[in-house]
């Protein structure tokens, strides 16, 4: 198993470098970024070294690489910079928790995090991010470049196109296809199949026009 070299200097990056430095056996050795990105010198222990110098420093033939970053643009930056590592040479690892089904089937630079349900049966495309709390529902297929958000739900027998995002609480129902790039929004639900860059959004809870201490008196939840 060869030393990790972490893509990514934010928050992200610092999530997947606690499960690899924690949760596996992998080594983190160095951090790289787009040089107008860089933090410093130095980023949690880790040397920073730009992207455009990374392979002469860690050539591909010794180090594997992870690219740590959001889901900007429908995860397309993730997906360009996990092109030109691929480019250059590197193999792109995954971290999947060693809880989830042995069965899975996943790509490169995939990440799925403690306490996920992921069902059996269940495939998963390259660069493809998978919360706490999210499930997976058995017989599903997610495209590559995905974002799965904390306590997505995903039922069963469920297709997901490439670079879809799913926001925290949302719901697909069992057995809906999902075009490339659709938006689904934290608390909405989909039943229906829905075609490329669709877009689910629920509104909202209204305010009460009470204030909390208000509302607690006049609902004497403080009895409860």
């Amino acid at each position: 198993m060869k030393p990790l070299i972490l893509f990514g200097a934010g928050k992200i990056a610092d999530v997947l470098l606690y499960f690899f430095q924690h949760q596996s056996e992998r080594k983190v050795v160095a951090c790289t970024v787009d040089a107008p990105y860089a933090p410093g010198k130095e980023w949690q222990g880790l040397p920073v070294v730009p992207f455009d110098a990374i392979a002469a420093q860690y050539p591909p033939e010794q180090y594997d690489m992870f690219i740590a970053v959001g889901y900007q643009d429908m995860n397309d930056l993730r997906k360009k910079k996990c092109a030109e590592a691929r480019a250059l040479g590197y193999t792109l690892a995954s971290y999947i928790d060693p809880g989830t089904p042995s069965d899975l089937v996943h790509g490169d630079n995939c990440f799925v995090m403690n306490q996920a349900l992921v069902h059996p049966r269940v495939a998963l495309g390259n660069n493809v991010f998978v919360w706490s709390g999210a499930m997976v529902g058995h017989h599903s297929a997610i495209g590559d470049n995905c974002w799965l958000t904390s306590c997505t739900n995903i039922s069963g027998a469920v297709t997901v196109g490439a670079n879809c995002f799913f926001a925290v609480n949302s719901t697909v129902g069992h057995g809906v296809t999902m075009g490339e790039e659709c938006f689904v929004g934290a608390n909405a639900l989909v039943t229906k199949s829905a075609e490329r860059g669709a877009v689910f959004v629920e509104g909202n809870t209204p305010q009460l026009r009470l204030d909390s201490r208000q509302f607690l008196r006049m609902s004497r939840f403080s009895n409860l």
